[in-house]
């Protein structure tokens, strides 16, 4: 009997030790921890996500994907927004914290290699779903910078943007050789 009750005492004490370390919130919640409020005193980056190359070419999109919640009708997923710059952010970590407040899919590899994420899909738009040439590239203040986004250190006020090619970036004004993302394949 004081057996059962030493170790009845001892699961109890683990479970109020484990229970006052855990953080129980909302599935909104969480998304919403990935956002600081903006203050006068914040410095901030733009971000923007758009397949407007999508929009004359469906035809060589993926057929399951032609539709309004993957290609929006005005090629925009993401409208320009403002985002809290913290420190050491790249364009990487904002991307990411802003598709997981907006609720995009992303999928992404980490390339050792490149010492980068590499971004294969948004919003369920994959490297390869318009052709062999297609994929998502990015530019910072109008410039695509050849390496991956995990690299890239930002500044205030820098203006990122996501960008669906279907042709290597030459018809984003993005071409550098073969390079996505900043990295060949």
């Amino acid at each position: 009997m004081k057996k059962d009750l030493f170790i009845l005492a001892i699961i109890a004490a683990i479970l109020i030790f484990i229970s006052g370390g855990v953080k129980i919130q909302s599935v909104d919640d969480y998304y919403l921890t990935h956002i600081d409020d903006i203050t006068e005193d914040s410095q901030t980056v733009f971000l923007s996500i758009d397949c407007l190359t999508l929009l004359d070419n469906l035809d060589d999109l993926d057929p399951a994907l032609r539709d309004e919640k993957y290609v929006p009708s005005d090629g925009v997923i993401l409208a320009v927004t403002e985002y809290v710059l913290r420190p050491n952010d790249t364009v990487f970590s904002v991307l990411d914290r802003a598709v997981r407040h907006n609720r995009i899919k992303m999928e992404c590899i980490y390339n050792k290699s490149y010492n980068s994420a590499y971004v294969q899909g948004l919003n369920h738009i994959y490297e390869f779903s318009a052709g062999p040439l297609s994929g998502w590239m990015y530019r910072v203040n109008g410039q695509y910078p050849g390496y991956g986004g995990s690299g890239y250190k930002l500044k205030d006020g820098d203006v990122i943007e996501w960008k669906y090619t279907l042709d290597l970036g030459r018809d984003i004004g993005g071409y550098s050789g073969g390079f996505f993302n900043g990295y060949g394949r």
